[in-house]
């Protein structure tokens, strides 16, 4: 995907010489920094569309002290940020704060962090489909109709499920990118615009009497509410862990984003509440313009309004019907997940067997999303909202202090600053203020908002139920991590048969994992059908060129061979109804050896250990690459799952862990 995209981006290169040192401050070099502006497109798309819907809710709330809920809020985005980038950075894989919980401590904190994402990104999707139509009514009067508006409502959730059906592709991540890019222009023309003809700080301050107009339980509220974009945050980690960016390229997205938040969040609601100001402790922009409250705004200017009504209506729902499919793409992937990780039950992450999507869980979200549409209560939502995000970040923050200490040593390709030293390891100061705020605000939440108390608490409870009759139901720990590979669920998983699978050993310590992932592919298959299930262990013999393919072998090299199959032979049986039968062949390169017996013996699958991809560059001549390459995999395992007669189960741990198996230092 990383190499289709920076294609793609090049052969836009003269749109975009107009908007060229914007361009070039968040994009980078592309051809080093491969896939780095998805991730910021997708932050910046959550930052964009969380102002069109929170707006007026957080204005309802804090009244003259809004801005000071979005500095919160803003705060509140970059701490939880750094959390996420330097979580992700040691354990690159999807999932959010639950993969960190995972890590940190257990499956069950991992379920509970991953069960509070899915509420927020049902609601955020509930949200912004529910304000497409309101923002339509510039062009349309009768687009907020209550039927209309649910109709469009509707079509927006459906879009969104189409699209992640068929898949993310490069071109839509150019798309994304943006749309976001001119979405945060025309909102900072509206600030511009709007300080220039309504500059008054007093109309802002005048409708403050603190604790009264607006009380402090209805400040703390607002300012969790305004922290609608940190769910752009769980779906770029998601993408993060595939691009696997560096640190340099981490710092940039995190500087152009927070300047990006604390920019629009901050002056929208400055400029909103001097074009509607607080009088007799209500505005407007709580009020009569709740649902579309950037419309209210620029309707206020004195000039431009309509310009700006239309430009406003039209980015907006644009932006909108984005947040919503950027959404849906995430709660896709974290249902993957959960699934793969045997949280929740396979079925619902069953993947579509021509574009491996999770079709059962985004049809199930879509259902589930347009339902909450039909509450049409903007502020109770917001407020379940608030219930599982500060949950859910409040377990990000305090895995990423966890594995300071639990895993002190790994490697760490970004680490945020400001750090004490403890004997073991390190507190990050970010990650403990995140941890504080968020911990205050779930509190409050709970004690302050009564139909938030009542529901988040009932979506809670309903998890873990379903949590723990699955686990019990399959006769696994509730604490213990039990995986799948992704070929289990696929549509026709079901129906394959892996009558022998081919597994190549190289004498280490992972070997054990993946002849256990083919044991338990094995296992499953001798307990449905009436025989059993051959694991034709290889240990390939790479002659170089310069020697005869039947060369005398060294010794060590052979007794290598024998102790890595023979240690295979003993986990392999292991699972009942499973043989193990190993062997040595010889090939000039591994990859070629592995698909040369896999094509001799006629197996229905391989399951691989990928090998991680080079990192040197400069051309073949110097051994390395010579242009942009993805990053998934090395040319062993590219050779194998390009050439291959057959399916390829590939399974590897993360980085990090592979280097503590093996007795690296990182």
């Amino acid at each position: 995907m990383n190499a289709r995209f920076v294609r793609y981006v090049a052969r836009l290169e003269p749109l975009r010489a107009p908007l060229r040192p914007f361009f070039a401050s968040i994009e980078g070099r592309l051809a080093r920094a491969v896939g780095t502006p998805a991730i910021y497109a997708i932050a910046i798309g959550a930052i964009g569309a969380s102002i069109y819907i929170s707006l007026g809710i957080v204005a309802d709330f804090a009244l003259g002290l809004t801005p000071v809920a979005y500095l919160a809020a803003g705060v509140f985005f970059v701490v939880t940020m750094l959390t996420y980038v330097e979580a992700n950075s040691l354990h690159p894989e999807r999932g959010g704060a639950s993969t960190f919980a995972r890590y940190a401590f257990d499956e069950l904190w991992s379920f509970i962090a991953g069960w509070g994402i899915v509420l927020d990104y049902l609601i955020v999707m509930a949200l912004c489909a529910f304000a497409v139509p309101d923002y339509l009514a510039a062009f349309w009067g009768h687009a907020g109709d209550r039927g209309v508006e649910h109709a469009i409502a509707a079509g927006v959730i459906l879009w969104a499920v189409l699209v992640n059906l068929r898949g993310l592709r490069a071109d839509q991540l150019g798309l994304v990118l943006r749309l976001g890019t001119l979405n945060v222009i025309l909102l900072i023309a509206v600030v511009a615009i709007g300080a220039a003809s309504l500059w008054d700080l007093d109309a802002v301050t005048d409708g403050v009497d603190l604790g009264t107009s607006p009380e402090w339980d209805d400040l703390a509220f607002a300012a969790v509410i305004a922290g609608l974009a940190l769910t752009g945050l769980e779906a770029a980690s998601g993408v993060a862990g595939e691009i696997r960016p560096n640190r340099k390229q981490m710092s940039r997205v995190i500087g152009t984003s927070s300047a990006t938040a604390f920019l629009v969040l901050i002056g929208i609601s400055l400029v909103g509440l001097m074009a509607l100001p607080v009088v007799g402790g209500e505005t407007p922009l709580g009020e009569d313009f709740h649902e579309a409250p950037l419309l209210g705004v620029v309707s206020s200017y004195d000039w431009l309004d309509q310009t700006l009504r239309y430009a406003v209506g039209a980015m907006a729902a644009l932006v909108l019907v984005q947040a919503t499919t950027a959404n849906m793409m995430g709660v896709s992937r974290l249902a993957y997940s959960l699934a793969t990780n045997r949280q929740i039950p396979s079925a619902v992450g069953r993947l579509d067997p021509r574009r491996s999507t999770p079709w059962v869980a985004i049809s199930v979200c879509g259902l589930l999303a347009f339902g909450l549409v039909l509450t049409s209560d903007l502020d109770f939502l917001a407020g379940t909202f608030a219930f599982g995000a500060t949950l859910a970040f409040a377990i990000a923050h305090a895995s990423v202090i966890r594995l300071r200490f639990r895993e002190a040593t790994a490697r760490r390709p970004y680490r945020m600053p400001l750090s004490i030293s403890v004997r073991g390891g390190s507190i990050p100061l970010p990650a403990a203020l995140g941890l504080v705020m968020a911990v205050a605000a779930w509190v409050s939440v709970v004690v302050l908002h009564e139909g938030a108390r009542y529901a988040g608490a009932a979506w809670l409870v309903g998890g873990l139920l379903l949590y723990v009759i699955y686990r019990r139901g399959q006769d696994k720990p509730l604490r213990k991590r039990f995986t799948i590979p992704a070929a289990v669920l696929q549509e026709r998983g079901a129906e394959i048969e892996y009558g022998s699978i081919l597994v190549p050993v190289f004498g280490s310590k992972l070997d054990d994992d993946i002849i256990g992932t083919a044991g338990r592919l094995a296992a499953e298959e001798a307990a449905e059908g009436e025989g059993g299930t051959v694991i034709e262990a290889i240990y390939v013999l790479e002659i170089p060129m310069s020697l005869p393919i039947d060369a005398r072998v060294p010794d060590e090299q052979i007794q290598a061979a024998k102790a890595a199959l023979r240690r295979a032979k003993e986990v392999g049986e292991e699972y009942a109804g499973v043989e193990v039968a190993p062997a040595t062949a010889r090939a000039r390169s591994l990859g070629a050896g592995i698909v040369d017996e896999a094509r001799r013996r006629g197996v229905e699958a391989i399951v691989l250990a990928a090998e991680e991809p080079t990192r040197m560059r400069g051309g073949s001549g110097l051994g390395g690459r010579s242009g942009p390459r993805d990053r998934y995999v090395g040319e062993m395992t590219r050779y194998v799952v390009e050439k291959a007669p057959c399916r390829v189960i590939l399974t590897a741990p993360p980085a990090g862990e592979v280097a503590e198996r093996e007795g690296v230092q990182p």
